[in-house]
């Protein structure tokens, strides 16, 4: 018996061809990814690193059709490896947590690929039907829940847009003595420029944070901070629109250099995750082993 091919076992990406008038399939790919040039696709060919939906390499010249569905292995030449290191804190046939430490991915984005948490872990715990069920930033430390059983997985997928789900965050930032706490910030968010920072902008609200002071000492402040939306970088936009960007923050409330400084981490971290377990009806608590120096 002849086992299906399996993307996630073999950690390929899937894409499925978008309507267009191509020829022929590396035409559509090369059109699709304009950051990988034509030399490298050809290369990936050449090698049966893309793959039709049987999991049979295909070549370059196959006749596009539209909706085709297709694995390609991502690959960065010369990834540069992060000096920093993940801590499993718990494992079981449905979860697995880990404590994800500052500038390391989640998943492979842009330049990273074997360098991200979920490749890590795959590697670590020899399993590749590891999903992220939420993601936090490269920049902030902390909590990351993982579906370890596809079986399961659509039940623990659920908690989070039924915000069924309590996230908890630490922060340190400048004292806000201006305002009232504890406070909660809405807003509306939206992509910005460049593209990977978000702004607020007049509108409906569609973010929400609840905000308190957990400790003072002296000009900073260490704030308690609970999403109720997931928002990309809501906390850390929500903070900078009160007055105190969170400190060593890179992207706001001004673009700094985009060059990692490994001496000044963002000071944010996912402090704890809280929630009914969908399979058993217990309660589950997660607690970061991280710390936030002042």
């Amino acid at each position: 018996m002849t086992t299906p091919f399996d993307p996630a076992r073999q950690q390929a990406s899937t894409v499925c061809l978008p309507p267009g008038q191509w020829t022929t399939v590396l035409d559509c790919l090369c059109d699709h990814f304009k950051g990988i040039d034509r030399t490298q696709w050809l290369d990936r060919f050449a090698r049966g690193r893309v793959l039709d939906a049987q999991g049979q390499a295909i070549a370059a010249d196959l006749p596009y059709r539209r909706g085709m569905r297709l694995h390609y292995f991502r690959e960065v030449p010369n990834e540069k490896p992060i000096p920093v290191q993940e801590d499993i804190l718990h494992v079981d046939a449905h979860l697995v947590v880990a404590d994800k430490p500052h500038f390391l991915p989640v998943t492979p984005t842009g330049e990273y690929v074997e360098q991200t948490l979920l490749r890590r872990l795959i590697r670590r715990l020899d399993n590749p039907h590891l999903v992220p069920l939420h993601r936090i930033d490269r920049h902030t430390a902390g909590l990351v829940l993982f579906s370890a059983n596809p079986d399961s997985r659509g039940a623990y997928q659920r908690l989070f847009p039924e915000r069924r789900i309590d996230k908890r965050y630490q922060a340190i930032a400048a004292a806000l003595p201006q305002h009232t706490f504890p406070l909660v910030h809405r807003s509306r968010l939206v992509h910005g420029e460049p593209f990977f920072r978000m702004h607020e902008v007049e509108g409906v609200d569609n973010s929400e944070t609840h905000a308190c002071v957990l400790e003072k000492q002296g000009e900073l402040w260490r704030y308690g901070l609970s999403p109720v939306t997931g928002k990309t970088h809501q906390l850390r936009v929500h903070m900078a629109a009160l007055g105190a960007g969170i400190c060593n923050d890179p992207f706001y409330p001004r673009l700094a250099s985009e060059q990692d400084d490994y001496t000044r981490p963002l000071k944010l971290l996912a402090q704890s995750l809280r929630f009914v377990d969908p399979l058993t009806g217990e309660t589950r608590y997660f607690e970061s082993r991280l710390k936030l120096d002042w």
